[in-house]
């Protein structure tokens, strides 16, 4: 992969003609020494099958974690070969060097192109972008922090950014391959730890959606590389090792003040005829209006005309509506209620009611405060009422949460709490790519979770108080979800970990 170009010009004001010349400063001078590395670029690298090798490396790992809807912009784009590999439709490049911009017009024409400098962009930008990519420019720039604050005037509410950069623990070995003549040397860069990183992130109005450490060996040796590459970096005591980490970032002052939304409320609804009334009578209203959507599934008691007596009768604030499943399992019912929602945001009750209705106003406000994009509650922080959760299902949970949260690189303590919010507009975007994972997920928790992750949303648990059931049995069979929780742990893996 070229390097990319320094942006940010720091040259000094134009002396008069019988002013003396000063010399440059130590900040001028190395961003003239970095210049020159950068125009230097197009010649071949001592070792280019490490390049080769990272350079593809990164075009695998962006195309799968940059929704292929998004438009991208890439930052520092060189002669915009990455920028060409993804498969985006919609695709800018921008560069410091015009000589940069110009090898990159004629490699490929079929994308736009511009010579401009992202630390100081023009104050009517025409537009933003939904991805913006920072290939290692933290590395070369005099102002990182500038850079951070350059890459987030591009970025569209909602979007990403999608920053690379070597881990500073290879600073030794990478001196050392250019004093014996395998890399060409540098001017001196950054070297930014991942505590620095998340200081400058903070200041800059910036947090950390997700990472994903990348490539302990930059070189293709069959088996070894793979080995090392694909799965054991991705072990957590390796995260020292890799080369470069690629961080998710968004912008945490983009998103809207708190907005009065319409809210629908989903509840899955089987053999709980006892506990219908309750669900209407304690579920409050929230934002703009609230709906409350009834899908019951094959009951073998009196749900369905619980629920019809219980619509029939009510005289409310909330709207209530009420359908019945074809299909089978809590996640067709998720489904069904939510194609059928009117809200803008979708919530998923419950109808054992272990987590009580009267807390779903908390996760309305962490979503529409957009302090997160997708919300769920936690049952494995405040002790719980005895007998709400056996001892296996706990422990069980507490098992898949380790598991999940090393797979996702976001922190999910409780995978399996029904209790879930999130945006219309981000489930649809979810539903329309469902194939990636596949349609076997019985539960519906999953199929949000792994998807929510895929597009990068930013996932929040709030703790709540769960309740022992007062009304029926649980439908979930411990031994045999569980293995069915392994098995769509392996998918994940398989899709998400160790690409």
């Amino acid at each position: 992969m070229a390097p990319q170009a320094p942006l940010g010009p720091t040259s000094p004001a134009h002396p008069s003609s019988d002013a003396p010349e000063r010399p440059p400063s130590r900040a001028e001078a190395l961003e003239a020494t970095w210049r020159e590395y950068y125009r230097l670029a197009s010649e071949a690298p001592r070792n280019p099958a490490a390049r080769d090798f990272l350079h593809q490396d990164l075009i695998t790992a962006l195309a799968r974690m940059i929704p292929a809807d998004a438009s991208v912009l890439e930052v520092g784009c060189a002669e915009g070969d990455l920028l060409a590999a993804l498969p985006n439709v919609r695709r800018e490049g921008i560069d410091y060097l015009p000589e940069m911009i110009a090898r990159a017009r004629a490699r490929h024409p079929g994308i736009g192109f511009e010579v401009e400098d992202a630390i100081a962009p023009p104050a009517d930008l025409p537009h933003r972008s939904d991805a913006v990519i920072c290939d290692r420019l933290c590395h070369s720039v005099l102002d990182v922090k500038a850079l951070l604050t350059g890459l987030k005037r591009r970025l569209a509410p909602d979007g990403r950014i999608y920053l690379t950069a070597f881990s500073y623990l290879w600073e030794v070995p990478v001196r050392l391959a250019e004093l014996a003549g395998l890399k060409r040397p540098a001017p001196t860069a950054n070297w930014l730890s991942d505590s620095d990183f998340r200081n400058l992130y903070d200041i800059t109005g910036l947090e950390v959606v997700r990472f994903e450490d990348r490539l302990l060996l930059p070189a293709d040796l069959p088996v070894i590389s793979t080995a090392l590459n694909r799965y054991a970096v991705r072990a957590p005591f390796m995260k020292y090792g890799s080369l470069y980490r690629i961080y998710v970032l968004r912008d945490r002052g983009a998103m809207p003040a708190p907005r009065k939304a319409s809210v629908s409320v989903i509840v899955p609804t089987r053999n709980e005829a006892g506990n219908v009334a309750a669900a209407v009578a304690r579920t409050p209203v929230m934002g703009s209006a609230t709906e409350l959507i009834f899908v019951e599934g094959h009951s073998t008691d009196d749900t369905w005309a619980a629920i019809q007596r219980t619509v029939q009768a009510y005289d409310g604030p909330l709207q209530l509506r009420a359908f019945q499943q074809t299909g089978k399992g809590k996640g067709d019912a998720v489904r069904l209620g939510f194609a059928h929602a009117t809200g803008d945001a979708l919530m998923i009750l419950d109808a054992d009611l272990t987590v009580p209705p009267e807390e779903l106003p908390s996760f309305y406000e962490v979503l529409a405060g957009g302090h997160a994009d997708f919300v769920q509650g936690t049952r494995l922080v405040y002790p719980m009422e005895p007998g709400a959760m056996r001892f296996f299902n706990k422990l069980g949970n507490v098992a898949f949460s380790e598991l999940f949260t090393y797979l996702l690189q976001q922190p999910i303590k409780d995978t399996l709490c029904g209790t879930k919010v999130l945006w219309r507009k981000d489930y649809e975007r979810i539903a329309a790519g469902r194939s990636y994972f596949g349609d076997f997920d019985p539960f519906g928790d999953f199929d949000l979770i792994f998807g929510a992750a895929r597009l990068n949303l930013k996932i929040a648990e709030i703790p709540v108080r769960y309740r022992d059931r007062t009304y029926g049995e649980t439908n979930i069979s411990r031994w045999k979800h569980g293995f069915l929780l392994l098995q769509m742990s392996a998918v994940a893996a398989r899709k998400i970990k160790f690409v």
